[in-house]
């Protein structure tokens, strides 16, 4: 295949949400418990497709669990040490999980008495079904990438760039992936795009970030 005219087909997604089964939890304990029990794609939800959930700003934390302990446990400690978990750093769900469960049970080990919250502060736990779809956007060469980046969805951004993370076999985005084919003068980008520290981003600001570093490089067509 002609190195220029490799296909990079831009796709979109959202998610289908739905409730685990599990009863909601109402204290640290309850919390504690639902997680060692739920199912991985429970894990994966609150930890990775949060992202994508409606919100109306963007809270200190990056997974639910930090923003549920801060915002009705009220407590800080706890949510800081859930809240700095790096996800992608693991190699498993089941490392992410046992990894969560050991940061509880050390403040629980530190806590004299246990605060429950009321009915209606409870923390659901979620599970959901991501729906990929065709954007009709096609890049042949990376001059074309640069045109196409500003106009990409948040969700596809998400979907490009993190999910990716899931499916490629280097465990890497799609859009570095893809300048792989166009030879060694795309290295430097490539190894940018690699680089970026994304875990505590935002969709908007990790778009901003890609757009920037775009534009350290020249358009080439």
């Amino acid at each position: 295949m002609d190195m220029d005219t490799v296909p990079f087909y831009i796709k979109d997604c959202t998610l289908l949400i739905k409730m685990s089964g599990f009863s909601p939890a109402f204290d640290i304990r309850d919390l504690r418990e639902r997680i060692a029990q739920c199912s991985p794609s429970v894990i994966y939800h609150h930890y990775f497709e949060n992202l994508l959930a409606p919100t109306f700003d963007y809270p200190d934390f990056r997974n639910d669990f930090a923003v549920w302990v801060k915002r009705q446990l009220d407590d800080d400690v706890l949510a800081e040490r859930l809240g700095m978990i790096e996800p992608y750093r693991f190699d498993s769900l089941e490392d992410l999980r046992t990894h969560t469960l050991d940061i509880i049970d050390e403040r629980l080990s530190e806590l004299h008495f246990i605060t429950a919250v009321p009915p209606g502060h409870e923390f659901y736990f979620q599970e959901a079904i991501t729906v990929v779809f065709e954007t009709g956007h096609v890049m042949n060469n990376p001059g074309e990438m640069f045109k196409i980046m500003p106009q990409l969805t948040s969700s596809s951004i998400y979907y490009h760039f993190l999910e990716a993370r899931r499916r490629t076999p280097d465990l890497t985005d799609d859009f570095s992936l893809w300048l792989e084919n166009f030879g060694s003068e795309w290295e430097p980008l490539i190894r940018d795009l690699r680089s970026i520290d994304f875990i505590f981003y935002s969709l908007p600001e990790l778009k901003e970030e890609l757009l920037y570093i775009m534009q350290q490089y020249e358009v080439k067509e």
